[in-house]
């Protein structure tokens, strides 16, 4: 373990600021994530009502079709997650990234789901 810390020592990332390295890394293994899981089929599935419903994002099927709007989104995604990581040595870069997770973040599609599936027929026992 000693042998990684230097290492980063040596690197930069860690000579201050601990914390602030940690939520960037934090931030940029998650977009990471996000952004390869919208790559298969089983998330362009789970993603339709989403983005058909979403009064932003809508435009996506038209265009790209399903799986392509998926790539679309998990491209975003990496994009971000690139900003993010070059924020490490370029701060400008840092806060472009942490500008698109914020517009990613808050964007309809994600912070009203439950108002998009009205309408929808749930299961009797949802919520549980």
């Amino acid at each position: 373990m000693n042998f990684v810390v230097k290492g980063l020592i040596r690197l930069g990332i860690l000579k201050n600021d601990l914390d602030y390295h940690l939520i960037r890394a934090s931030m940029v293994i998650i977009f990471l994530f996000f952004g390869y899981s919208k790559w298969f089929s089983y998330e362009a599935q789970g993603l339709i009502p989403l983005i058909s419903h979403g009064p932003l994002i809508f435009w996506l099927y038209p265009v790209f079709g399903f799986r392509g709007a998926g790539r679309f989104l998990g491209t975003s995604e990496w994009l971000f997650c690139v900003l993010l990581f070059s924020g490490f040595w370029n701060k400008k870069l840092g806060i472009l990234g942490a500008l698109g997770a914020c517009l990613r973040s808050s964007r309809p599609s994600r912070s009203s789901r439950f108002c998009q599936t009205l309408g929808q027929n749930l299961p009797a026992d949802f919520p549980p």
